[in-house]
């Protein structure tokens, strides 16, 4: 298991069971102020909404919070954020954010948080490992902005580091290091960012991906300015964002996951309700 080890620690650990046709979350453990807030069932018993609070509303230097997910067999969960995540400048120390996701067989686990803005001088790390069993669906995405570019912050300084991995019955199907440093050059090239500020992936992953749905997902435009690309491999759809909104880039995903969902894990998108606040 990874483990979060710095100078303060949250953890949230949950896990969600089916019984009797209904998705429960049956077990509950947090330390610090990581929490979910009253599940919610807006679109009947199958999938359990829930929202991740960290009250403090931003990541600052030296913290570490660890999630932990646990579906059972056949169970069905959306969990999202209340708003945007924020990754404060640090001085030294670096934070963290460390989520475990772990799905029994059948269960489908939908991780959809609101985008992260990453001020300059921030020390950021986010690692994320999903585990599936047989016939389990992943449907999640991940969402950066570089700097505060409503206030005409730049990020020029620090850096932002993610490792995600994605593993079915033992078997690897994605791995992904990366490192966004202030000074990096990279961050202007045509071949990295191209000078964008929102840097996004979403990734669905367990189910074979459909020629048909593949192109429906391509068929997507984005706004203009923005850059999109869509690859699929065997069990794994990814999908790319660069772009200068991150509320333009959860609107693209949005569309994405209104396609993906009904086609992976046979159910209608129903958005949860606090993204219309």
């Amino acid at each position: 298991m990874i483990t979060a080890e710095a100078l303060w620690q949250a953890r949230l650990a949950l896990e969600y069971s089916l019984q009797g046709g209904r998705t429960t979350l049956s077990g509950r453990e947090h330390s610090g102020p990581l929490v979910v807030q009253k599940t919610l069932y807006p679109e009947g018993d199958a999938v359990c909404h829930s929202i991740i609070v960290h009250p403090p509303g931003g990541i600052a230097a030296g913290d570490a919070l660890l999630l932990e997910l646990r579906l059972g067999e056949g169970a069905a969960a959306l969990l999202t954020t209340p708003g945007a995540g924020k990754w404060y400048k640090s001085a030294g120390p670096q934070a963290s954010l460390t989520q475990c996701f772990e799905l029994e067989r059948g269960a489908v686990l939908e991780w959809l948080p609101q985008p992260a803005i990453v001020f300059d001088a921030a020390r950021a790390l986010t690692r994320t490992e999903v585990r599936l069993h047989a016939e389990a669906l992943y449907l999640g995405w991940e969402l950066s902005c570089m700097g505060r570019a409503a206030s005409g912050e730049r990020f020029n300084s620090g850096e932002l580091r993610q490792r995600t991995e994605i593993w079915q019955q033992g078997e690897r199907l994605w791995s992904e290091y990366a490192r966004l440093a202030g000074d990096d050059p990279m961050l202007k090239s045509k071949a990295g960012l191209n000078d964008c500020t929102v840097s996004a992936t979403l990734i669905a992953a367990g189910r074979d991906i459909p020629r048909d749905l593949l192109e429906r997902c391509r068929a997507v435009v984005p706004d203009a300015g923005e850059h999109v690309g869509i690859t699929a491999l065997p069990r794994v759809l990814l999908a790319r964002y660069l772009g200068h909104n991150g509320e333009a880039a959860m609107h693209h995903f949005i569309a994405l996951w209104r396609l993906l969902r009904p086609a992976l894990a046979g159910r209608a998108a129903v958005p949860p309700r606090i993204w219309a606040t």
